[in-house]
């Protein structure tokens, strides 16, 4: 699905030269499920961004469904992006002034479905993350847990080919923590490939692979063993 060949990406001000990514190289496959680790500062969200085509490298090359996107404008990267990729963040970012049922509609009306196709999918999206009954609320009428369900629920209504998770869970308490987790997992037992940044080791095992991250580059890349469901 995606590679990455000796990619780089350096932040520059009047003063300082930050290299946040240096030679960054790995692959994922078409529905795989990858997490990545590394400490603090360690270029986890920076890969996250040029992988979702948020951002571009200085340098190197970012090759998505055979295409190489690098070098592509910021046009050319919202296309692909938007029929292609969902994202969850640890902050859910949901908009307050539109219901749960808006939030989820909203990629669907960017990608210009019909409002038939629109309703049909946002009532599936919700039935599968639970949230229903919920539809008519507004984000700061529900819990954290229920906020990322609405989160997760924007991210699949358009079935995208690659989920990209930045700490999912970073907000949430451990139960709700571990029904994020057996929801990514459920989307990935169907054949979606996501790319999951976190800081917790339990989590990262729900990942055929992690990759690990430190001062911009992979130092070691782990397969696990035991999947959970």
């Amino acid at each position: 699905m995606l590679q990455t060949r000796n990619m780089k990406k350096v932040y520059l001000t009047e003063e300082v030269e930050t290299t946040a990514l240096n030679s960054i190289n790995f692959s994922v496959a078409d529905g795989e499920f990858v997490s990545i680790m590394g400490p603090s500062g360690c270029g986890k969200s920076t890969l996250l961004n040029i992988l979702g085509m948020l951002d571009n490298p200085t340098e190197g090359e970012y090759i998505f469904l055979d295409e190489e996107v690098s070098r592509y404008s910021e046009r050319q990267r919202a296309h692909l992006r938007k029929a292609n990729i969902g994202f969850v963040f640890q902050s859910f970012n949901l908009i307050d002034e539109l219901t749960v049922y808006e939030n989820v509609e909203l990629p669907l009306l960017y990608l210009k479905y019909s409002a038939q196709d629109r309703t049909k999918r946002v009532e599936e999206a919700l039935e599968k993350m639970q949230i229903m009954h919920r539809r008519n609320h507004f984000p700061q009428q529900l819990s954290g847990g229920q906020q990322q369900r609405v989160a997760v629920a924007r991210a699949v209504v358009a079935s995208p080919k690659l989920i990209l998770a930045d700490e999912p869970t970073g907000n949430l308490d451990s139960a709700n923590g571990d029904e994020v987790m057996k929801i990514l997992a459920g989307l990935h037992e169907i054949g979606t490939t996501i790319i999951m940044v976190t800081h917790s080791p339990t989590y990262a095992e729900f990942a055929q692979r992690t990759i690990h991250l430190f001062d911009g580059h992979v130092v070691t890349e782990n397969i696990q063993r035991v999947f959970h469901v």
